[in-house]
């Protein structure tokens, strides 16, 4: 099965796309962008594999699935474009970079300059009808970005794993964390963010993590 993806993450992937799982996805998903609203636009899918060639990657930040309101999503975990209001567990990030780091300017929503500097915005599921969270999880998406999760952890060393709630700490199981560094904390939602999000400090934690491990530092 052809499907257009940034070279590296083509490779890396490959054997994954032939597998019957991916087919039925793939059908699912043209289905669903024929016949309702979905996010993000289909050329933004893969944005954050896109974004980050497989060699660069240093922390991966895990979210659930994309932004399901108008103009939100665009294929990065917990960002959104240049121009569009802050979400509320975006909000939430960027307080606990304030509090963590003392950045208190942010110029956008849109996280793509962290993707240029090594973080891989990852969601699970890749895909959302609008106005339905969670409408397309088990459909086979958390099957290939467990794969991709497994890759990174078999191919590299000493990566960061930010995971954000339960659904997230889910995907720690695949990491092995004698070669890896995996922070886990609820989810910066409002519902959860005052449950033990605010004071985990990841950004301070991931840096000095990398630091340690011979990698430049990310300006969160």
């Amino acid at each position: 099965m052809e499907v257009k993806l940034e070279q590296s993450w083509k490779d890396l992937l490959k054997d994954e796309f032939e597998k019957p799982y991916f087919k039925e996805l793939t059908e699912f998903v043209k289905k669903e962008y024929k016949s309702a609203t979905v996010y993000p636009p289909a050329k933004l899918i893969f944005n954050a594999l896109d974004s980050l060639p497989v060699d660069q990657v240093k922390v991966v930040i895990l979210g659930q699935d994309p932004y399901h309101g108008l103009g939100q999503a665009h294929g990065l975990s917990f960002s959104v474009p240049d121009g569009v209001n802050l979400p509320p567990s975006l909000q939430n990030i960027y307080k606990e970079i304030e509090s963590d780091l003392g950045h208190s300017k942010h110029p956008s929503g849109n996280l793509g300059r962290w993707a240029s500097q090594g973080v891989l915005l990852l969601n699970a599921t890749l895909t959302v009808r609008g106005g339905q969270a969670g409408s397309h999880q088990n459909k086979g998406w958390e099957t290939f970005t467990d794969a991709i999760i497994r890759r990174l952890v078999e191919k590299k060393n000493f990566l960061v794993f930010i995971l954000w709630g339960n659904y997230a700490k889910q995907k720690g199981s695949i990491v092995d964390t004698k070669k890896h560094l995996v922070l886990t904390a609820p989810h910066p939602s409002p519902f959860s963010a005052y449950s033990g999000f605010f004071g985990s400090r990841p950004f301070s934690k991931t840096n000095k993590y990398l630091v340690e491990h011979g990698e430049t530092p990310v300006d969160w």
